[in-house]
C-alpha cells in the first residue's frame, strides 16, 4: 500500500518512485487523498532531486489516467499541437480547421493567457457568441460535424495536474522540467491523440530566451510522449518578433483571417505549413513532410481551412457566417493610432515581451485570473524585423480603449522597437527538429 509520506521520503532520497506509487499519488491528488502540503512537498522534491526519463513518463501517464481520457476509435487520424507560448501566436486557429480539411481529426485543447503571452480561448472568445466551454457530449459533436474543435479543458481532463499546478504556482516549483512536462502532456495526451507536434518558442517574446533551455524542454517532451505511445515532433522556432504582425486577441483573429480567406501569407503560413506537413507525415496521411506541408497550404489556399473554421465558430456559438463578415463582427477599439517611425532606419531588434506586457496593461491580457479582457485592444500592423523604415512610416497601429492608455503603448512600442542604420541578421523561423 502506497503513501504520500512514503512517496515523498523516496524522492527526498533521490529515489524514482514506482510507476505503481506514481499513480497512486496522482489518484491522491485527483480526489484529495493527498493533502496540499504533501502535494507541495512532492513538488519541492521534484523539483530538486528530478524524476528521470523512466519517473517522468511514469507521472505523465498517472497524470493523464488521473481523469477521463477520450477515444475515436471511427475516426481518421487523432492529431493535435502545442506550442509553449509566445506573442502574436495564433497558429492554432489556422492550423487546426487546415488539418481537419487534410482529414484529420483534431480535438484542440488549449489555454488562456498567460504573462505576457496570448491564449487561444481568448482569442477566440473575441468572436460574438463563441463559447470555449464544452463538455464531452458537445466536444465530440463539433469534432465529429467539422473535423475540428479548440476548447478548454474540462475539470474532467487531467484532475491531478489541475490541482497540482495550483500548488507549483504558490511554491516556486512552476519550473521544475518534469512537472511542466508531465502537465503539458497529461491533457494533450488525454484527448486520445495518435500524433503531436509541438512548437517550442525561443526569443524575446517566448517563456524561454535561451535556446539550450528550449532544447531541453523540447528533447523532454518528445521523450516521454514517445514513451507513452504519441508519436510526437518538436520543433524550435524563433520567436525574435511576434509570428503574426498583431498582438491581442481581436486583432490576431483579424490576422489568422486575412490568411484563411487568402489575402496575406507570410511567417504565419509558413510555420503552420510546417507543423501540419510533419503531423500529416506521421499520421500516414502523406508520403513525407514536404507533401503534408503543400497540403496544408493547398487547404488555406482553396479555401477549404476557411470552411472548417467558419463551421467551427457556427458550431461554438460564433455568427453562421462570420468568415464572410468577419471585419464586421469582430470588435474594435475606441482609439486606433498609428506610430510613426521617429527616424529611418531598419528594424533589428524588438522586445517581444515588453509589447505583450504593454497590450496587458491595455486590458488584453490578465495580471490576476479574475481579470475581465477587453478584445478589441492590441497592436496590428507591426514592422518585421529587417524592413527599412522611412521617417514617418508606420511601426505598427495600436488599438486602445482609452487616449492615456494609447499615450502608455506608444512609449512601450517606442522603447521595445529598435531602429539602426545598418540592417541585421534576421533568425530563421525554424531552428531545429526534434524526434
Amino acid at each position: 500500500m502506497s503513501s504520500a509520506r512514503a512517496i515523498i521520503a523516496k524522492l527526498r532520497q533521490r529515489q524514482t518512485p514506482s510507476r505503481e506509487e506514481l499513480a497512486w499519488f496522482a489518484t491522491g491528488l485527483a480526489d484529495g487523498t493527498v493533502t496540499d502540503a504533501q502535494a507541495g512537498a512532492f513538488a519541492m522534491a521534484v523539483c530538486l532531486n528530478g524524476l528521470g526519463d523512466v519517473g517522468r513518463v511514469a507521472l505523465t501517464i498517472a497524470m493523464r489516467d488521473s481523469g477521463q481520457v477520450l477515444q475515436w476509435p471511427d475516426s481518421g487520424p487523432v492529431l493535435d499541437k502545442h506550442s509553449t507560448g509566445g506573442v502574436g501566436d495564433c497558429v492554432s486557429l489556422v492550423l487546426a480547421p487546415a488539418l481537419a480539411a487534410c482529414g484529420a481529426v483534431v480535438p484542440m485543447v488549449s489555454g488562456r493567457g498567460l504573462g505576457h503571452t496570448g491564449g487561444t480561448l481568448d482569442k477566440l472568445e473575441a468572436i460574438p457568441g463563441v463559447s470555449t466551454q464544452a463538455d464531452e457530449a458537445r466536444f465530440r459533436d463539433i469534432v465529429g460535424k467539422v473535423g475540428c474543435a479548440i476548447v478548454g479543458a474540462s475539470a474532467q481532463v487531467a484532475p491531478a495536474d489541475r490541482r497540482l499546478y495550483a500548488v507549483r504556482d504558490v511554491t516556486s516549483t512552476v519550473e521544475s522540467l518534469d512537472l511542466i512536462t508531465a502537465s503539458i502532456l497529461s491533457k494533450k495526451l488525454a484527448a486520445g491523440l495518435d500524433a503531436l507536434v509541438l512548437d517550442v518558442k525561443v526569443g524575446s517574446g517566448a517563456f524561454m530566451k535561451d535556446t539550450d533551455a528550449a532544447r531541453g524542454l523540447a528533447n523532454a517532451l518528445v521523450t516521454t510522449a514517445n514513451a507513452a505511445g504519441c508519436k510526437t515532433t518538436a520543433l524550435i522556432t524563433d520567436m525574435s518578433q511576434p509570428v503574426a504582425p498583431a498582438l491581442g486577441n481581436a486583432v490576431e483573429v483579424a490576422e489568422a483571417l486575412r490568411v484563411l480567406t487568402g489575402q496575406t501569407r507570410g511567417a504565419l503560413v509558413e510555420i503552420s505549413a510546417v507543423l501540419g506537413g510533419i503531423l500529416l507525415n506521421n499520421a500516414g496521411l502523406v508520403d513525407d513532410v514536404q507533401a503534408g506541408a503543400d497540403a496544408i497550404v493547398a487547404a488555406i489556399t482553396d479555401g477549404r481551412a476557411a470552411d472548417r473554421f467558419g463551421a467551427m465558430i457556427a458550431a461554438m456559438g460564433g455568427p453562421v457566417h462570420f468568415v464572410d463578415n468577419w471585419a464586421r463582427f469582430l470588435p474594435e477599439a475606441t482609439v486606433i493610432r498609428e506610430v510613426a517611425a521617429p527616424h529611418a532606419g531598419y528594424v533589428s531588434a524588438m522586445d517581444g515581451e515588453a509589447l505583450g506586457m504593454a497590450v496587458v496593461a491595455m486590458g488584453g491580457g490578465r495580471t490576476v485570473e479574475t481579470d475581465t479582457i477587453n478584445p478589441a485592444v492590441g497592436f496590428s500592423g507591426v514592422a518585421r524585423l529587417g524592413t527599412r523604415m522611412e521617417r514617418g512610416q508606420p511601426l505598427a497601429v495600436i488599438h486602445a480603449a482609452r487616449p492615456l492608455d494609447a499615450d502608455r503603448a506608444e512609449a512601450a512600442l517606442r522603447a521595445a522597437i529598435s531602429l539602426t542604420p545598418e540592417a541585421s541578421a534576421v533568425p530563421g523561423l525554424i531552428s531545429e527538429r526534434i524526434g
